[in-house]
């Protein structure tokens, strides 16, 4: 890795740029769906213990987001999209991220042990570890299934959250980890159908680089198409009911329609138009992440008065 660290060492870095470090915008979904698990699980959790639980797995988000920078910093330096962060910019030296990451990577565990349990504890510090290492060390440039297999990392926050609750795992907590696997491949193939060139120029195998656009496309319908029964296993589980079922079928329906229509697109015409259809599935796919946790949020808040659930 090139030692990114000697560029600009002259500029001062602020408290923005250390906050940028731990990706606020991917830790905002962490730690949504990590409330959610920790909130739709059958055990009652005392508010506070809740509350500093969250912000714990929301600072082990941060710290695998700080190892990703200091790792990543070569090949976010040459794309558009991430040569602006702190560490390529030369605003934060590549040491100091590092720092920040392992430091707030043994905080976090090492709280939410003592504020939840000990489980919760050992499952963040293996999802850090999957993060920081198996997909940002090994996967994200070796193979173009690093979505797909990397994906599990930002799929665990709600398994953390319903371990804080209960200690362990269930059928539950595996279907919303289901659902967030399956929608991480489309979600991301459909960002880089119109950023294939950063990808290219970093040397990252993102599938759109090794296999193409016209394969990816079919690739995001078919995993749209392969998402579509986890969310409704998961409107049909313990957790959810029928305005989780309600909510699946239609958000799945759009998704599945706008994947066909990204299938059917001739590249041509895609690159003619800026990729209209590709960033409006990729904006949707944020939407229709937010809405389903958000519906079973929803249906956990209106079965105390017998109105949730089944």
């Amino acid at each position: 890795m090139s030692d990114i660290s000697a560029i600009d060492q002259g500029r001062e870095a602020g408290f923005g740029d250390y906050v940028q470090l731990l990706k606020p915008r991917v830790m905002s979904l962490v730690v949504f769906t990590a409330m959610v698990g920790l909130i739709v699980a059958p055990v009652p959790v005392h508010p506070f213990v809740a509350f500093v639980s969250i912000l714990f797995i929301a600072l082990g988000g941060g710290a695998s987001g700080a190892l990703n920078m200091w790792y990543d910093a070569d090949i976010d330096a040459v794309m558009r999209r991430t040569r602006g962060r702190p560490v390529p910019a030369g605003r934060v030296a590549a040491g100091e991220a590092l720092a920040l990451g392992l430091a707030l990577s043994g905080l976090s565990c090492l709280m939410l042990g003592l504020a939840a349990n000990w489980f919760a504890a050992g499952f963040l510090a293996f999802t850090i570890f999957f993060y920081a290492v198996v997909y940002t060390m090994w996967l994200k440039r070796a193979t173009p299934q690093n979505i797909v297999i990397g994906g599990a990392a930002g799929a665990f926050p709600p398994m953390i959250g319903w371990a804080v609750a209960t200690g362990g795992i269930s059928l539950e907590s595996l279907l919303m980890f289901a659902l967030i696997f399956m929608w991480t491949p489309p979600h991301f193939w459909a960002l880089a159908l119109f950023m294939r060139d950063d990808y290219s120029r970093a040397g990252v195998p993102m599938l759109t680089v090794t296999h193409g656009r016209r394969a990816t496309r079919r690739h995001i319908f078919a995993y749209t198409l392969l998402l579509a029964p986890f969310a409704l296993a998961l409107a049909l589980s313990a957790i959810g009911g029928p305005l989780t079922l309600a909510a699946a079928v239609v958000l799945n329906a759009l998704f599945i329609g706008g994947a066909w229509r990204i299938a059917r697109r001739d590249e041509a015409a895609a690159e003619a138009d800026g990729y209209r259809a590709e960033k409006a599935f990729f904006r949707f796919s944020l939407s229709y992440l937010f809405l389903h946790f958000g519906a079973l949020l929803v249906e956990a808040s209106l079965r105390p008065f017998g109105l949730g659930g089944w």
